[in-house]
């Protein structure tokens, strides 16, 4: 645990969760990576799919690029009055659940989840990749190297959002700074050397018709361009306040950043003939036609490209844990997802990431093309869903301003799906059948949890009548003292606090709250189920300053102990016993880690009172 604590730094106080919120020019990196690096591989991907047609399809590209802009354009303005109407953090799964109903806002969730794994994965395969560009003799290592990247990225995670953010705004910055000055530089060319006429292309004969469906595929395939604008309307709460203006401000400037940059990158493409190459990466074609090979400001450019393609994978590391813990509250998935570690971060969500991103890296042996294929049409899914839902929104408020609101989402909804059925029919035999089966089945996963917590807290709910439960005043005290850990104000709690009132003298029934607040209703709630009465147990409410909810506990046991030496400490704990394997991983973790933490210290006894569930 020491390891631990000097590898992700000290714990971190609730009350300066506050203080680990960012400022924009921070939080643009975190939440913009993703978005501003697929740049580097977007016009790669439209050209990969137009150079079928043969090299003359190449020309097409700049068409391809200005309707993705025009989308582009579509998507953030529409998120920008997501953020204004949810405030609190207005993703897809939150705009859809609230206003399409919970059931089409899980089918947002599932897309989002697998978007998240599929961004990590391509983005540090592809950050992978324009290493070896300049490096070839890397090629038999790129899927160790990515597993590698992977893991100083969730670390750098784990240590919290103040210090990713250090970490990633200088690497970030400096691949806006290069592709801004390749743009300079290329302009440059063209004016005073090379001249605005194209140069051709590599001859390439045609393998497939140039037709619309070819046309269409490579639209698809640019549109990766478009990952990640979701991350700045789901992660409102990283920002300073006024956060929702900050979140705007932001969105709105990595926009006009993304459009600017793939423009550049598309135009230069197109302006020196450039076609994809097994071995050489687009941009890493321009650079050299236009930084020189060999040169220090190619290598320059390569290298930032690395850094922001890895640190780009950062998206779904800031977006997947929150997403998963939105989740967990609403008991879609275990609710140790929504449990913070000591870094204030969902540690969980970030460790399960961690280890399916790197399975698909694994799996595709560090190749992005199958991954590519794959992740765009997450992505269109939820895009959809949520305009869809804010157009419904705005039909039921009809406040100030509801009409030009509801067009502009409107607008946005039907462009998103009419690319969303783009990708599913262009590119259904290139993988997206796999996903177009995987959402359906995350889908009735999460749901199939959803409906077992309901079915064991209905299991759980204390009964209207409950049996006299009080310490009875014995003439010779047996000499222990009783120490009842609360989960939940539930009928497991009931019944372990009715069995420690059998073998002891005394008993303290003890709950750890996360907010202070919380711990007046909780004795409320214990006085209506239990009734008053001087031998009633009174629940003690201890708050706790960090994220563990045991730490506290068990300096309560220790001190008691400490302080009456005289007399046994029993800790009981209620468990309940699970009806399958699924309910293990639903029910008990918490008190199944208090276990672990008190068995330390052989002197306690601990008695484990259990209740079946069906």
């Amino acid at each position: 645990m020491r390891l631990i604590s000097r590898l992700l730094g000290r714990p971190l106080a609730r009350a300066s969760e506050a203080s680990e919120r960012l400022p924009n020019f921070q939080a643009l990196p975190i939440l913009s990576s993703d978005a501003l690096s697929s740049v580097a591989y977007a016009t790669e991907a439209m050209l990969g799919v137009l150079i079928l047609g043969g090299s003359r399809a190449l020309g097409l590209s700049l068409p391809i690029t200005v309707a993705i802009m025009a989308l582009i354009a579509i998507v953030v303005l529409s998120y920008r009055q997501a953020i204004a109407a949810y405030p609190n953090g207005g993703g897809s799964y939150v705009v859809a659940r609230d206003n399409l109903g919970a059931g089409i806002g899980l089918v947002a969730a599932a897309a989002l989840l697998i978007d998240y794994t599929l961004t990590a994965a391509v983005s540090l395969m592809a950050g992978t990749q324009a290493l070896t560009s300049m490096v070839p003799s890397l090629l038999p290592h790129a899927v160790p190297f990515a597993l590698l990247l992977l893991a100083l990225v969730g670390w750098a995670n784990l240590r919290g959002l103040k210090e990713a953010g250090r970490l990633f705004a200088i690497p970030t910055y400096a691949f806006v700074g290069m592709v801004v000055l390749l743009t300079l530089a290329g302009l440059k060319d063209l004016v005073f050397d090379h001249g605005f006429v194209p140069d051709a292309p590599p001859v390439v004969q045609a393998v497939q018709p140039l037709g619309w469906f070819l046309i269409l595929r490579a639209f698809s395939s640019g549109c990766s361009a478009m990952t990640g604008i979701e991350a700045i309307a789901n992660g409102v709460k990283v920002f300073r306040e006024p956060a929702q203006r900050n979140a705007r401000l932001t969105l709105l400037v990595m926009g006009v950043l993304l459009a600017a940059m793939f423009l550049s990158i598309s135009s230069l493409g197109f302006m020196y003939g450039i076609a994809p190459d097994t071995q050489l990466t687009v941009t890493a074609q321009i650079g050299q036609r236009v930084f020189g090979e060999g040169s220090v400001l190619l290598w320059a450019l390569q290298i930032s490209t690395l850094l922001i393609l890895v640190l780009a994978a950062n998206t779904a590391f800031s977006g997947f844990p929150r997403l998963a813990a939105m989740l967990a509250d609403d008991r879609c998935l275990p609710i140790q997802m929504r449990w913070q570690g000591d870094r204030l971060v969902y540690q969980n969500g970030i460790g399960v990431l961690l280890a399916i991103t790197a399975v698909i890296i694994v799996v595709c042996q560090g190749d992005t093309t199958v991954a590519v294929n794959l992740y765009a049409l997450g992505v269109f899914t939820a895009f959809s869903l949520s305009q869809l839902g804010l157009v419904r929104r705005w039909w039921r408020l009809k406040g100030p301003g509801w009409i030009g609101r509801l067009t502009m989402n409107a607008v946005g909804s039907l462009a998103t799906f009419a690319v969303l059925l783009v990708i599913v029919i262009s590119k259904f035999d290139e993988g997206a059948w796999t996903v177009i089966i995987a959402i359906p089945l995350l889908v009735g996963g999460l749901l199939r949890i959803r409906r077992r917590y309901r079915n064991v807290y209905r299991a759980m709910a204390p009964q209207q009548q409950l049996k006299p439960l009080a310490v009875p005043q014995r003439q010779q005290p047996i000499g222990n003292h009783c120490i009842v850990y609360v989960p939940a104000i539930a009928n497991p709690l009931v019944e372990a606090v009715r069995y420690a009132c059998s073998i002891a003298d005394s008993v303290d029934v003890v709950c750890v709250v996360e907010n202070p607040g919380d711990g007046e209703s909780l004795q409320q709630q214990w006085r209506q189920l239990l009734g008053g009465g001087p031998q009633v147990p009174e629940l003690v409410v201890l708050p706790s300053p960090y994220s563990s909810l045991i730490d506290p506990f068990c300096d309560y046991v220790i001190d008691l102990e400490t302080r009456h030496p005289e007399r046994n400490t029993t800790v009981v704990m209620p468990m309940v016993i699970p009806r399958d394997r699924l309910d293990g991983l639903l029910l008990n973790q918490r008190a199944i880690s208090l276990y672990r933490e008190l068995s330390n210290d052989h002197s306690r006894v601990f008695c484990v009172v259990r209740s079946f569930i069906r």
